[in-house]
Formats: structure tokens, sequence, C-alpha cells
């Protein structure tokens, strides 16, 4: 009752001064349409946050009843730039609306620390503003989707706030377990030391695959702003690591708790080599599809789970035939869930 009343005071509160952000709303450097603008968040344990909602705005609003929109929340070491996904969403009658988290992307301000998070509930006041702000524009039918961490923080905002205006999921590759092989078993200790020392670093590897199958500059094909999306995952903090194993352990100690429609795609192999090789934009070089399936099949009571032959991590981002297919079923999903 309290997460319901807290999220309608949410709602009043930006419904009355939706005039006035209206013209806080700014072109995007993304260019096409797409707009943006920061959310205050307050402060935390490092000082001033905020997030940054980026939204374009279907041409098709005659055309549509209910009012449609989705939600993307982008991965680790991540945040959004993949315009031709608010494209399509748009070119689909569906208002697109994405959030770089705090300490991500847009978002990072002078003294924080990129990617660091301590509880992944710090991030439900950026979802909290980005939906606030799409029923404020009159949009009755929300999607939430995410990308890896993006998913994992997606399945365990529904999990515990199962009344917030949602009415179906989308996770591409969600990050539901890790993919450490015989070091998971360290995770715990990991986790327990973060909630001591949260700031003592943990080295990530120095892997630079699952970068090089994505940029422009190296094999891949997109263009992205490299201070904000590493070519390398960067070292984590052991504060990270208790969060993320804390959100993890919550799914699967109550499986089947998300009672909303959920589309889980994966792809089809992972990627396990330690150099580059044209394998790797048709493979999951980051997480473990099985694991994939097997969690996220136990989400909720509604799942509906699709293999993705030829799929990068990023399905989105796989080559023009794989991703035209995912969205071809995605939106074949969406009309009919």
């Amino acid at each position: 009752m309290m997460k319901m009343l807290r999220f309608v005071i949410s709602v009043l509160a930006w419904s009355l001064c939706v005039v006035a952000q209206a013209v806080d709303w700014t072109p995007d450097s993304l260019g096409n349409g797409l707009e943006m603008r920061y959310v205050n968040q307050g402060k935390d344990y490092s000082g001033s946050v905020r997030c940054t909602l980026i939204r374009l705005i279907s041409p098709c609003a005659s055309d549509r009843s209910p009012v449609r929109g989705v939600l993307y929340i982008h991965g680790f070491n991540d945040y959004f730039f993949q315009k031709e996904m608010a494209e399509k969403f748009a070119d689909n009658s569906y208002d697109f609306y994405a959030v770089d988290l705090r300490k991500y992307g847009r978002s990072i301000q002078p003294g924080n620390k990129q990617f660091e998070v301590r509880s992944l509930k710090e991030y439900f006041a950026d979802i909290d503003s980005a939906l606030a702000d799409m029923k404020a524009n009159g949009i009755e039918n929300i999607i939430l989707m995410g990308h890896s961490t993006g998913g994992l923080i997606a399945s365990y905002y529904m999990l515990l706030n199962p009344d917030a205006p949602v009415d179906a999921m989308v996770l591409n590759s969600p990050f539901l377990d890790w993919n450490l092989g015989k070091l998971e078993n360290v995770v715990p200790v990991v986790a327990a030391v973060g909630a001591i020392f949260p700031n003592m670093r943990i080295k990530q590897g120095d892997s630079i695959v699952y970068g090089s199958s994505l940029s422009k500059e190296a094999h891949g094909e997109w263009s992205y702003n490299h201070d904000w999306k590493l070519m390398k995952s960067p070292d984590v903090t052991a504060g990270w690591v208790r969060a993320i194993d804390k959100a993890q352990r919550a799914l699967k100690k109550h499986p089947y708790e998300i009672h909303i429609p959920v589309l889980l795609m994966y792809s089809a192999k992972s990627y396990n080599g330690d150099n580059w090789s044209s394998d790797a934009q048709n493979e999951d070089a980051v997480l473990d599809v099985n694991d994939i399936r097997t969690i996220g099949m136990k989400l909720g009571t509604n799942v509906t789970a699709v293999k993705v032959n030829g799929g990068m991590h990023d399905l989105i981002l796989s080559r023009p035939a794989v991703r035209d297919a995912v969205y071809d079923y995605m939106f074949h999903w969406l009309r009919n869930k």
C-alpha cells in the first residue's frame, strides 16, 4: 500500500507541474526528434545525483487508443544510445522513453563515481520519475524494457513494486546470474565484505571482446561515447557486487511473483573466448544464456522465452537481419500479449 501511495504522490506532483516541465525538454545529442532532460534526485553517499530522461514521441498519436509507451533501462557500462530502437518503437505507435540512470551517461556529474551503486533500489526513484512523466503525459499502457543489468533492475523493481503502472516487461539478455565459473563461489564473500567496505575495488578483467564486437572503431557497426561506454568492462566495487547479488538472490528466492506478461529474449549461444573472433558477433560474449533461460522462466507466471539465433549480448545491436527479426517478434508479442 505504501509503495502505491508513493507512486500516486509522485504522479500528482508531476501532473501539477507538467506544463512547466515541458520547457525543460531540450534536443538530445542523438538528434532526429529525440529530447532529453535531467531529473534532480537529491544526494546520496557520493553527493548530488540525477537521472536523465530521453524520449521520442510517436508521430502516430491520433491513431492510438490507448496511448502506449515503453521505458528502456540500459545495462552496466552502458547508457542509452540506440537511436534505431527509439525510432522502431515510434514507428510502431509507442512513445519511447529511456533513462540514463544516476552516475551513467548523460547523468554523470562532477564527484560521481561512474556506475557506482550499493543497492539496486537506488535506481527505483529514477524509474518512478520516468513512469510518472509518462503517466502525466497521457500514456496509458506502459512496457518496461531492460537490457542486461537493466533487465535485472527492471525485474527487481517489478518484484518489489507489483502495483507499479506497468503492463508488460521485455527483457533483453537480463543479468539474472553471474557468469564467473568457479569464481562464483567467492561472490557471497565479496558481497559480505561489501557491506563493510563498499568502496573496495574488484577487478573485472581485461577482455575487450564484447566492446570490439560493437564499436565502429573496431569490428562493429555502432558509434557511441567511449567515455560513457568503455571498451572493456571497468573495475567495480564490493558494494556493487553486493547490490547485484542481493537483487539476483531476491528474484531466485521469490519465483513466479511477477504477474505481468514477460518477454524473455536471449542469444542461442554464449561466447567464451578470451580473444575476439567473428563468432563474438553472433553469440552472447557476456552472460551464460542457459542461466538466463533457467532463471528467467521462473520470474513470473506468464513468461515467453525466445532464443535468438545469431544474437549478440545486446540483441538489438546484433547484425541487421537478426535485430530485424527481434523487432518483428517483439512487436508481434506486444500486439498479442
